[in-house]
């Protein structure tokens, strides 16, 4: 009962930040082409446009830590999506490594976004998060109804002394090498300019920041970032309004946590299951960890699955049931196996996870897939359910060292695929933050069905919601 309490307080606390964040802010949608453009604006608002683009991987919704201030500071806001990315239809294309490859289509896509919603008068502010910030320096070069530049963890072979001529650098503390960026282009104005100061020179203005306890996600909701963004802007467009700037990161993180640990209550309402504890003995469990560790990778590399339109995904999924069969088989070999599936603690499972999926879309990142996504969401599943019921099976009762060592083996895996495969599969590099949070977040809630219900359940939900984030999370790409 105290846990239950402790969770509703903190869901309710959090709701309350993250909603009153959008308080008078109107949130609309529309398209430019295929491109899905959300607009943020007060009723009324006739202030300065600003388009704001994500960075890699990233979502209108990554991007609201800066849309609702901005908004609620007067301005026009537009977030759009790029290809591949959240809820646009249309696969990222052309050559990764090549400026007139991927980089020019999106450069393309930026430009028509801007030429849609530019006002007849004035200058258009732009604001981006890493990949970004080097599209719209591409983007913006050469026109004439550009405005100030807001660029947040930035790199680009674009910038010069000379432009942009209006530009604040945002990076976390957390982001050595991006802030090194952020001097450097600062300096080039005022060579002996310090982070955190102005320079200008002429025409020529800048700023240097770093976001205090910051990496390369959770700058995305610094409040001193997002106060530098609206003072900059502020600043170039002669106007003061200061709306507040609430801790959504944390509001985001206390919502999300509350929903964990809310679920343990919910999750004791099950009926408790009478069952043998099937635990393997130490040579069984090192046989678990290193076989599927050291087999899967070499055999899916060689393979190498083109199907998907997804970057690196069919791979993935490939490996994921390569790795959770081995597993599931010797479990089998050995009758530590447990097959007996409770359908109350499926649909349970399933049903808070789809909340906390809703909880998430909202204020903090994609998670609804467009249908395009739906059979890449299928055939991930065939994937990532053995691997999650392989999973369940060894960590349903386990301590926390051993389930440390299960989840760590297979990391340890992708990390020997990508060794195997440098060039083709990098992008596995982004998969294990991924991993770590979904073990973290939904793997605390299987292992509470795990224990009352067997982990059969538990792994069949877990194996569909990583298919589900895996399908929703990743660039769409067709080569």
């Amino acid at each position: 009962m105290l846990r239950a309490i402790v969770a509703s307080v903190l869901i309710a606390l959090s709701l309350a930040v993250l909603e009153y964040a959008r308080w008078g802010v109107q949130i609309g949608s529309f398209q430019v082409g295929q491109t899905p453009v959300t607009e943020y604006a007060q009723r009324g608002a006739d202030g300065p446009v600003v388009v704001v683009a994500h960075g890699f991987a990233g979502s209108q919704q990554m991007m609201q830590g800066y849309a609702l201030p901005l908004a609620q500071a007067g301005y026009r806001v537009f977030v759009f999506e790029f290809l591949g990315h959240g809820r646009n239809p249309t696969p990222m294309s052309g050559d990764v490594t090549s400026v007139d490859g991927t980089t020019r289509l999106l450069v393309d896509q930026t430009r028509a976004v801007i030429d849609a919603v530019s006002p007849s008068t004035g200058q258009v502010a732009l604001l981006g998060h890493s990949m970004a910030t080097d599209i719209l320096l591409r983007a913006a070069k050469g026109r004439s109804d550009i405005g100030p530049m807001v660029l947040i963890s930035a790199f680009s072979n674009e910038m010069t002394a000379r432009y942009p001529a209006n530009l604040l650098l945002v990076a976390g503390a957390w982001e050595p090498g991006l802030r090194d960026f952020g001097l450097r282009a600062l300096r080039m104005v005022a060579a002996d300019a310090p982070e955190g100061s102005t320079a200008q020179s002429g025409d020529v203005i800048r700023r240097a920041v770093a976001a205090p306890f910051s990496e390369h996600v959770s700058v995305l909701h610094s409040r001193r970032a997002r106060a530098e963004a609206v003072s900059w802007l502020n600043l170039a467009y002669g106007r003061s309004a200061s709306p507040a700037i609430v801790p959504t990161g944390w509001a985001i993180l206390g919502l999300l946590a509350g929903l964990v640990l809310l679920f343990r209550p919910i999750a004791a309402l099950l009926a408790l299951q009478s069952r043998a504890v099937l635990a393997p003995s130490g040579r069984q469990m090192a046989a678990l960890l290193i076989l599927p560790a050291l087999i899967a990778p070499p055999i899916a590399v060689w393979v190498d699955p083109q199907v998907l339109p997804v970057l690196v995904a069919d791979y993935l999924g490939l490996h994921l049931f390569l790795y959770g069969l081995l597993q599931l088989a010797m479990l089998a070999l050995w009758r530590l196996l447990d097959l007996r599936l409770n359908w109350a603690g499926l649909a349970l499972l399933l049903g808070w996870c789809a909340v906390f999926g809703l909880g998430l879309d909202r204020y903090a990142a994609n998670f609804w897939p467009t249908t395009g996504r739906l059979w890449i969401i299928a055939v991930l599943s065939l994937g990532a359910v053995p691997y999650m019921l392989a999973d369940c099976a060894l960590t349903a009762q386990a301590g926390l060292a051993r389930r440390f060592a299960v989840r760590a083996g297979f990391l340890a895996s992708l990390g020997l695929a990508v060794a195997l495969d440098f060039k083709g599969l990098f992008f596995l590099l982004l998969i294990a933050p991924v991993m770590v949070l979904f073990y973290l977040v939904f793997g605390s809630m299987g292992r509470e069905v795990s224990r009352r219900s067997g982990p059969m359940a538990a792994g069949l939900a877990l194996g569909l919601v990583l298919a589900w984030a895996l399908g929703v999370s990743f660039p769409l790409f067709q080569s």
